[in-house]
């Protein structure tokens, strides 16, 4: 085994209902613009597209939710209510009839955005990670083996605000559905087992301040509750 000249970062994991062991993660795969109305709400045409792939680092993970701090360098965080699969194994070049045998389970997350920093960047051309990667920009659930669960294509997805709802829509709005979304990635990248993929967001996305109580649910799957604190 190689020893190493400072220690290693630690594991990043989630939470699995009904085990013990943990889910070991390794990357963090996401997608753009997966709903219609949330396209348009953003000023994108809604056409069926190619789906396109962001990136978050294993310290976006905020696992099982919980409290987080405001980031810095922003005036204008938004939450991205989404659907999580993690994957039990993975390849390259998958079909999409084989797809579904890869995954592990599924959670609920949010994908925090600064969206200023995001909207400066597009403007610009320039790439926009600075809005979509900061520590805790991705908090997900507990994992829900997929096993153990009834089929999702038609679940309910929802988040709050304080009580008060923001989003609310449902799975079999995806433009592209959770088969076609891990074969076309598994064209763009060589995926692993631990690989999370953060699905597409519904209309709704709004600001989320100091404060603030944020309470995102999928039927079937689970809940997730985070607080955002200065």
């Amino acid at each position: 085994m190689a020893e190493f000249v400072i220690d290693p970062a630690a594991a990043v994991s989630l939470p699995v209902t009904g085990r013990d062991r943990h889910f070991p993660v390794a990357q963090i795969y996401c997608v753009g613009r997966n709903y219609a109305d949330h396209a348009i709400e953003m000023g994108h045409n809604p056409d069926r597209e190619a789906p396109f792939f962001f990136m978050k680092p294993g310290y976006a993970l905020l696992s099982g939710g919980g409290s987080l701090r405001y980031p810095s360098m922003t005036q204008d965080l938004h939450h991205e209510v989404e659907l999580v699969i993690a994957l039990a194994s993975g390849g390259e070049d998958i079909k999409v009839k084989e797809a579904q045998n890869l995954i592990y389970g599924f959670a609920v997350g949010i994908d925090l955005t600064r969206r200023d920093l995001q909207a400066q960047a597009k403007k610009l051309r320039r790439p926009w990670d600075a809005g979509k990667t900061f520590l805790h920009a991705a908090p997900c659930s507990e994992l829900t083996p997929g096993s153990s669960m009834k089929p999702i294509h038609q679940a309910g997805i929802s988040l709050r605000v304080n009580g008060e709802i923001r989003q609310s829509g449902n799975l079999d709005q995806m433009i592209w559905k959770v088969p076609e979304i891990i074969a076309r990635l598994s064209e763009c990248f060589p995926l692993r087992g631990g690989d999370l993929i953060f699905t597409g967001t519904p209309a709704g996305v709004g600001p989320v301040q100091v404060g603030d109580e944020l309470h995102a649910e999928i039927d079937g799957i689970g809940s997730l509750r985070v607080s955002v604190e200065k």
